[in-house]
């Protein structure tokens, strides 16, 4: 493997077509394109400043790197990146890509990051300034996940989150199979029109939340004084720990529930219109 050790490029595709590339301490300038169209590249405690360094790569791995604002859209259309202790800085990572890992990542600017990539595991991730994250991506696990951003995992199919904190306004909203464990969800209008969202034992907090779900299932979940007229138009099978602010209209299945403000079953109800509510404490 080929070693380039404490070394500075610049301009356009200083790097271009690499194969088996070792890179540690090296500096990215201004320019576009550094590595593109490489594989088997290797890169630790590196700097990337110029835009587009990463594309069309396959087998990459990445530790203790730094991409600056400038590093803009640094990862497209590659496949089978290892993603470690690394800062990303920049937006509009992670494009079209199939076989991503992070660990211990931070991206403090992720507007439009991670969009129609396939097979991403994360784990020990921190996402701000995140509007529109996750969007039409699909076989994704998630761990330890910090995000605010809104409008986050859009139109994603086939995804599993674990002990997260997601602080977003319109998440999940037209997706397929999606499963959160052990998390706090905060924002309105959470999970419209989703497709077999599981949620199980997570805090929900924010206004009309699950509405027009098709087989939406919660187990054990808790709502804030805020989610009110929660589920409406949603089919569903739920039990709801404490109290909930309201309930308007769930369009069938069955809710049990410790206590809620209001049952708002009016004639803007649609058929079947037979779910059961039950309430636990009257």
């Amino acid at each position: 493997m080929k070693k380039i050790i404490n070394q500075e490029f610049g301009g356009e595709r200083p790097l271009y077509n690499e194969h088996g590339l070792y890179l540690e301490g090296v500096k990215i300038h201004a320019g576009e394109s550094a590595l593109k169209e490489t594989s088997d590249i290797t890169a630790v405690r590196c700097q990337f400043e110029g835009k587009y360094p990463f594309w069309c790569c396959d087998r990459f791995t990445i530790k203790d790197c730094l991409f600056t604002g400038g590093a803009r859209a640094a990862l497209w259309y590659s496949h089978d990146l290892d993603m470690q202790d690394t800062i990303v800085d920049a937006p509009k990572m992670f494009r079209e890509m199939d076989g991503i890992r992070l660990r211990n990542v931070m991206i403090p600017t992720a507007s439009e990051t991670l969009w129609s990539c396939r097979n991403v595991e994360m784990e020990d991730v921190v996402a701000d300034r995140a509007d529109y994250i996750f969007m039409h991506c699909s076989d994704v696990k998630i761990k330890n996940f910090k995000l605010d951003g809104n409008y986050s995992f859009q139109w994603t199919k086939n995804v599993e989150i674990h002990d997260s904190i997601l602080n977003t306004k319109d998440a999940f909203w037209e997706t397929d199979n999606v499963t959160v464990y052990d998390s706090r969800i905060s924002g309105e209008f959470l999970g419209w029109h989703s497709r077999n969202l599981r949620l199980v034992r997570c805090h929900i907090s924010g206004s009309q939340p699950l509405c027009y779900c098709e087989n939406l299932v919660l187990e054990d979940c808790t709502f804030g004084e805020d989610a009110d007229l929660a589920l409406e138009y949603s089919t569903v099978t739920a039990t709801i720990k404490g109290h909930v602010h309201s309930i308007k209209n769930p369009r069938s299945g069955h809710i049990t529930v410790d206590s809620v403000g209001e049952i708002i079953i009016d004639q803007n109800m649609k058929a079947p219109g037979d779910c059961v509510i039950e309430v636990k404490e009257k």
